[in-house]
């Protein structure tokens, strides 16, 4: 019988398990006794946040990455985002991924009302006397490497903070960060 859970990855730690390089890095072992064989389904990179689905099925873990589940980021970035550059995300940008200029795929954004308070405080990014942020909201059918950090860049406006949401049905909402949640099936 295959488990399943939901964890809401904090800053600082590597969606994985194990890390042979020689640097000394958090891995999600270190937050919950996970079954032997569990893997993290996609990846968020040190830098970013929010949730991260792990089960012990493989397919299960294919399914889930593929371009039939949206995955929702909400993202902090640097400056006022203004409607044109809105529109550019939502209709794709040129970010560059294995060398080459890719075009990203159509995707639902818009821009938040400030930050949602259930978030949380996060790690400290900067103050209001390094200019004004803005939060942002971007859904995704694909994931390519750092893509929203490129496609916020690619219109101007650099992110900050990135908080995963969503995945599918799966919200993170009601999750502290560095909790699991055991899930009866994905």
């Amino acid at each position: 019988m295959h488990q399943h859970f939901k964890l809401h990855k904090p800053h600082g730690y590597i969606s994985q398990f194990i890390y042979e390089l020689k640097r000394n890095k958090k891995k999600l072992g270190e937050l919950y006794p996970f079954p032997e064989g569990t893997m993290a389904i996609g990846r968020l990179d040190e830098d970013s946040e929010g949730l991260l689905l792990l089960t012990t099925d493989g397919l299960m873990s294919e399914k889930i990455r593929s371009s039939h589940f949206e995955k929702e980021y909400y993202a902090q970035v640097d400056g006022l985002i203004t409607d044109e550059a809105i529109e550019k995300l939502q209709n794709g940008v040129l970010i560059g991924f294995n060398g080459t200029k890719y075009l990203t795929k159509n995707c639902k954004a818009f821009k938040l009302e400030g930050q949602p308070d259930w978030l949380g405080a996060g790690r400290r990014i900067r103050d209001e006397r390094h200019g004004p942020t803005s939060w942002i909201s971007i859904t995704l059918r694909e994931g390519k490497f750092r893509q929203v950090r490129k496609m916020t860049s690619a219109v101007g406006f650099p992110t900050l903070r990135l908080v995963r949401v969503r995945i599918g049905n799966y919200y993170l909402q009601g999750l502290q960060p560095g909790e699991v949640e055991e899930l009866n099936a994905l």
